[in-house]
C-alpha cells in the first residue's frame, strides 16, 4: 500500500511552509530515513526523511511553493500503484504527450482544452521550444513567445498557448498594436487608458539597451511576513518613542574587567544592557506585558526577545525566564539562539512575538546614534540600544569633561502605557546601567 508524505507542522503558530528542495525525483528508489525534501517556515529551515522504503511515485508541489501544513505533497509505494486519490483536491493530472506524438498533438490543438492563463506567462531559461505554427502566429500577432510556458511535450510552446495569450492579454489601442509589433516592445499587463486599455506609452523595450534601469524581483517569503507584521504594528497601536542617554562608564569598565579576567565568559555590553533591562522590568511590570485590546496580560516572569540580524532577515528569538539567569547564563543563551537563527535551526515557537514579554533591539554595533524601533505586537514596548558617544558632562567641582553615553530609545504603545510611566521605566533602565553589579 502506498505511503502518503505530508508537509510537517513545526509549532502551533506555523500554518504553511515553503518547499525549498526535492532531494529525490519521481521514479527514484528510496530507503527509509534518507533525506526526501527540505522546507522552511518563515524563519527556520528543516529536512524531512523518507518514512518508508519504496519508489517515489509522485509529488504534488514544486520547489518554491508555499504549502499548507499537513497537506499531501508526495506518495511513496510500489511501481504501478495509482496515486490519483492522494492528490490534494483529488485532481487528476493530464498525461504527458510523448515526443514521438508531437505531430499528432499539433493537429489536435484547435480542439484541445485551453491552458489556464496564469500558468503560461513566465520567464524560461535554456533552449526555447516552439512549433513552427505557433511561432508564425506569435510573430503575426506580436506575441512575446519567449515568455510563454508551453503546454506541449517537454514544455514546447504550441499554437493553443499563443491563442490563450491573445485571449487573455489586455486591450490595446491601434497605435499601441502597431508600435508593439514593429518595435518589439513588451506589453504591460495593465494599461493606463480607459478600462485598463494599453496605450503606446505603456509599452517597454525588450532590448536591455533601451530598457529602464531597474529590476523587479519577487519578495522572499520572510520579507513578506516581516512587512506584514511591521505594517500591522503601526496600524494597530499608538506608538511613541522616548530617547535617553545613560552614563556608560560603569559598563565599559566592567567590560574591561571581563576581558582581563582569564577564563571568564565573553560577556558583552549588550548582555549587560539586557541584564539592566530585566532588573528594570521587575520594578515596572506594566512594561512587561501584552496589550490585548480590552485587557492587558501582565507577566510575572521576564521572557526577553532579542533582535538578531541574519541573511534571511530580522529574527527575534526569545529567552524564556530570563530573570532567572545569571549574566553568564544570559550571555550564553543569547549566543546560542542567535547562532541558531543564522543557521536556520531555531525552534519556530521561540520566534513568535507572543512568546516574548519585552524585546531589545541593539544597533549600537552599526554606529546608530538614535532610532525608532517598532513594537512586536502584542508586546507593549521595545527598547532600542544605540551606540556609545562622548557627551559633555559635569564632573563635579566646576569641572566639565566628555563622558561616554549609551543611547536608549524606548518605543511604547500609548494605549497600554502612559507617557509618565514610560519615562520612569526608561530612566530606571539608565539607572540600572549606571549602577550595574555582575559576577563573572
Amino acid at each position: 500500500m502506498a505511503t502518503i508524505v505530508i508537509m510537517p507542522r513545526q509549532g502551533q503558530s506555523v500554518e504553511s511552509c515553503i518547499l525549498t528542495e526535492w532531494f529525490k525525483q519521481v521514479g527514484d528508489e528510496i530507503k527509509k530515513g534518507e533525506p526526501l525534501f527540505a522546507y522552511e517556515t518563515d524563519k527556520a529551515s528543516f529536512e524531512e526523511e523518507a518514512p518508508e522504503d519504496g519508489i517515489l511515485l509522485g509529488t504534488f508541489c514544486q520547489e518554491g511553493d508555499e504549502v499548507p501544513v499537513l497537506q499531501n505533497i508526495a506518495v511513496i509505494g510500489k511501481a504501478g500503484e495509482n496515486i490519483d486519490e492522494y492528490k490534494p483536491g483529488a485532481t487528476v493530472e493530464s498525461k504527458e504527450v510523448p515526443e514521438e506524438k508531437e505531430e499528432t498533438a499539433e493537429k489536435e490543438e484547435a480542439s484541445a482544452p485551453e491552458v489556464p492563463v496564469e500558468s503560461k506567462v513566465k520567464s524560461v531559461g535554456g533552449e526555447l521550444r516552439i512549433s513552427p505554427r505557433a511561432k508564425k502566429l506569435a510573430v503575426e500577432k506580436g506575441v512575446p513567445f519567449e515568455t510563454l510556458l508551453g503546454s506541449g511535450p517537454q514544455g514546447r510552446v504550441i499554437e493553443r498557448d499563443v491563442q490563450a495569450y491573445l485571449v487573455a492579454k489586455p486591450k490595446m489601442t491601434p497605435l499601441a498594436k502597431e508600435v508593439a509589433k514593429h518595435e518589439e516592445l513588451t506589453i504591460a499587463e495593465q494599461g493606463t487608458g480607459l478600462a485598463g486599455t494599453v496605450r503606446a506609452a505603456d509599452l517597454t523595450a525588450k532590448n536591455p539597451v533601451y530598457a529602464e534601469d531597474y529590476e523587479i524581483k519577487k519578495m522572499p517569503h520572510i520579507r513578506k511576513l516581516i512587512a506584514k507584521a511591521m505594517h500591522a504594528s503601526l496600524q494597530n497601536s499608538a506608538q511613541l518613542t522616548h530617547h535617553l542617554g545613560a552614563d556608560a562608564r560603569r559598563i565599559m569598565e566592567l567590560r574591561k574587567q571581563v576581558k582581563a579576567t582569564e577564563g571568564a565568559a565573553n560577556i558583552t555590553i549588550n548582555d549587560m544592557v539586557c541584564l539592566a533591562v530585566i532588573k528594570a522590568l521587575k520594578q515596572f511590570p506594566d512594561a512587561n506585558a501584552h496589550f490585548l485590546g480590552d485587557s492587558i496580560k501582565y507577566f510575572s516572569k521576564v521572557h526577553l526577545g532579542l533582535a538578531v540580524d541574519t541573511e534571511r532577515g530580522l529574527m527575534v528569538p526569545v529567552i524564556k525566564n530570563a530573570d532567572d539567569l545569571s549574566i553568564t547564563g544570559l550571555s550564553r543563551q543569547f549566543k546560542e539562539v542567535a547562532e541558531a537563527c543564522r543557521q536556520g535551526s531555531i525552534d519556530p515557537e521561540l520566534l513568535s512575538s507572543e512568546a516574548a514579554s519585552f524585546t531589545v533591539s541593539n544597533l549600537g554595533n552599526y554606529g546608530v546614534e538614535m532610532f525608532t524601533p517598532v513594537i512586536n505586537l502584542p508586546q507593549v514596548a521595545i527598547l532600542g540600544v544605540n551606540t556609545i558617544v562622548p557627551r559633555p558632562a559635569d564632573l563635579g567641582g566646576g569641572v566639565y569633561g566628555f563622558v561616554p553615553y549609551i543611547g536608549l530609545s524606548l518605543t511604547y504603545d500609548h494605549q497600554a502605557l502612559d507617557g509618565g510611566m514610560a519615562t520612569r521605566f526608561l530612566k530606571q533602565i539608565a539607572i540600572e546601567i549606571e549602577n550595574l553589579e555582575i559576577d563573572f
